[in-house]
């Protein structure tokens, strides 16, 4: 049902005695990547160190961008794990082409960085805002308007306690009064994006006051979680339930005599499926012309036959491999789990006699006074 319903990638988190565990399988045909999660930060937990607080709002409704960051590109001694680790993170998310991509809908930003010093991924999430550009804190308040801890409801910048506006605008970082001395915008350390690498002329209207086509901005990332940092474990072919060969593995390790082995045993496997399957669609041809002889059965009755006897041998192939098992271990019985069937039928004897006796029983009726 995936392709019918456009998924295709399957996250799966599970919490283990060690850590917890992430599991990403690509649909529907694999491979499949286990990880195994170093670290983490849940979405409240970036949000309540964040001087600004945010809530989820209507940037979710839009696809984020992708950055792959410190990837180390294709190569004969780049190892083989580490393209299929980047295309499986880069097929995560939706293509985007700048012909077609509105500015407005840029609202996220997904980074996935690789550490090759310690071999994790580091996964982490950020908000796209846009502020004004070269004018200090201060100042934009005074544009955009501020909300107070005293009046949460008010819109209004209260300079009630200022003697002037330039009190206000020029005072220096801490300092509670004018007295303190005064700043420039270009020294205060909260003005916005001095540099002017950070700016950016808007190409296009964007989300937020006074963010209209052709205005000089400054661009900020706010990260709003979760954070992760990822260790590749494991990279198997296939999908949970239809494992193949083990394309990774981070603690084991094999020998090319052994993976030579395991990659001829999976092929075996598979050949002898493929032989079966051909074999079951010539036993459905031979019943269709059967059938059009006697005219008993539709075409859809022997494809519904063909499907359940092919689901049964596929069954049968994978069972195979715990048939050796069993067969040895079907000799050790241990003595003490045989049954006494005797005693079992005694009791059996006993507990029916018993309620017979109760039902059989005659009941004893009560004497009642009468006069004589």
């Amino acid at each position: 049902m995936a392709p019918a319903l456009q998924v295709t990638h399957l996250l799966a988190f599970t919490l283990t005695d060690i850590a917890p565990s992430l599991r990403i399988v690509r649909l529907s045909a694999g491979p499949t990547l286990s990880f195994r999660v170093e670290r983490y930060s849940l979405i409240k937990d970036i949000l309540g160190v964040s001087r600004r607080a945010r809530s989820i709002g209507m940037e979710y409704l839009s696809s984020p961008l992708l950055v792959l960051a410190s990837f180390p590109p294709p190569s004969p001694t780049t190892p083989p794990h580490i393209p299929l680790l980047m295309k499986t993170f880069q097929t995560m998310f939706p293509p985007l082409s700048p012909q077609t991509l509105t500015l407005s809908s840029a609202r996220r930003v997904v980074l996935v960085s690789y550490n090759s010093s310690r071999e994790t991924v580091d996964f982490r999430h950020f908000l796209i805002t846009v502020k004004p550009y070269g004018v200090s804190k201060r100042v934009r308040r005074v544009l955009e308007g501020a909300t107070t801890k005293s009046s949460s409801t008010s819109t209004i910048l209260d300079l009630g306690n200022e003697k002037d506006i330039a009190d206000f605008v020029l005072r220096r970082r801490g300092e509670p009064g004018p007295d303190g001395g005064y700043e420039s915008a270009a020294s205060s350390t909260e003005s916005v994006a001095g540099d002017d690498g950070d700016a950016v002329d808007l190409a296009d209207d964007y989300v937020g006051r006074n963010n209209k086509k052709g205005q000089r901005r400054a661009v900020r990332l706010d990260e709003i979680g979760p954070r992760m940092e990822l260790r590749l474990v494991k990279i198997v072919e296939g999908i949970p339930g239809k494992e193949g060969n083990v394309i990774y593995h981070h603690f084991v390790k094999k020998t090319k005599k052994e993976m030579e082995e395991l990659k001829a045993e999976h092929a075996a496997k598979a050949k002898l499926k493929k032989e079966r399957r051909e074999e079951q669609e010539r036993n459905v041809q031979r019943k269709k012309a059967l059938a059009k002889s006697n005219g008993k059965k539709t075409e859809g009755e022997f494809e519904d036959e063909a499907m359940d006897d092919q689901d049964a041998e596929d069954a049968e192939v994978d069972e195979e491999e715990h048939e050796n098992d069993f067969d040895d271990n079907s000799d050790n019985w241990d003595d003490d789990e045989e049954i006494d069937t005797e005693d079992e039928d005694e009791d059996a004897d006993l507990e029916s006699s018993t309620d017979e006796e109760e039902v059989e029983r005659p009941v004893k009726k009560p004497r009642t006074k009468g006069k004589r």
